[in-house]
């Protein structure tokens, strides 16, 4: 049996995708910023919610990546920064 090949996001999908994930992204830095101002950077969970926030920044520009590369030439370009 042959894998499906996989269907991309529209624009629009990438769009709407962008748009959470932007306002999860503002919103776990907002949480690390207060764990880290509490408890200080080497507190386990302060240091987790700095883990938490990379971790977000990474998924955003490797999303941002696809979007670029599902619709080459469209402006995709900020969708998820």
């Amino acid at each position: 049996m042959r894998p499906e090949t996989p269907v991309p996001l529209t624009l629009e999908e990438h769009r709407d995708l962008g748009l959470e994930l932007r306002n999860v992204n503002a919103r776990v830095r907002e949480l690390r910023d207060l764990m880290v101002s509490v408890y200080g950077p080497n507190n386990r969970a302060a240091f987790s919610f700095i883990k938490a926030a990379e971790a977000m920044d990474r998924l955003c520009e490797d999303l941002q990546t696809q979007a670029a590369m599902d619709h080459p030439g469209y402006a995709a370009d900020r969708y998820y920064t």
